[in-house]
């Protein structure tokens, strides 16, 4: 186990993610001693051809003959949006956009900076995403069963519980 305090923790992001992802990792990041947080976006449509010693990596698309540079926008986007949501917090972050498989790419880049722990988002409520994650599979689900690291999930769809189902 890799304790928490004054070790980064890892944590996923995706494109128009609720803020309480990031606000619950810099909350995180506080109480273990202001330990720095590697935000990162795993771009499935992209592949990994090298790894850094920093976690950064170089990816490419996965078709070679096509040209296509909206990563970059991507990847611009959820930066804005980290320093809208962290602005003064104070929290030392990163940002890391990674390719492949999003539990391998985690699991890699927690190894690499010696991460105590990973921090995901639950997906957004809807059919839809039930039907995602019953075709794709859980991010979570597999991230806690192949690695040794904690995962944190992050509820996106309260539910109160005190209200009646049936009314």
């Amino acid at each position: 186990m890799t304790p928490f305090s004054g070790h980064p923790i890892v944590v996923a992001v995706i494109p128009h993610q609720p803020e309480l992802v990031a606000l619950t990792a810099a909350s995180w990041s506080r109480a273990a001693g202001g330990v720095a947080v590697y935000f990162a976006y795993v771009d499935p449509t992209r592949f990994t051809f090298q790894e850094h010693p920093d976690g950064t990596v170089r990816h490419a698309e996965i078709d070679p003959d096509s040209v296509d540079d909206s990563w970059l926008e991507t990847q611009r986007q959820i930066e804005e949006s980290l320093t809208h949501v962290l602005g003064d917090s104070g929290v030392p972050w990163e940002f890391r956009y990674l390719a492949g498989r999003p539990d391998r790419a985690l699991t890699h880049l927690a190894r690499t900076v010696d991460a105590a722990a990973i921090v995901v988002g639950t997906r957004a409520p809807g059919t839809g995403a039930r039907f995602r994650e019953a075709v794709e599979g859980s991010v979570a689900v597999r991230l806690f069963h192949h690695q040794h690291r904690p995962v944190l999930v992050v509820p996106l769809s309260v539910v109160d519980w005190q209200t009646p189902l049936w009314g």
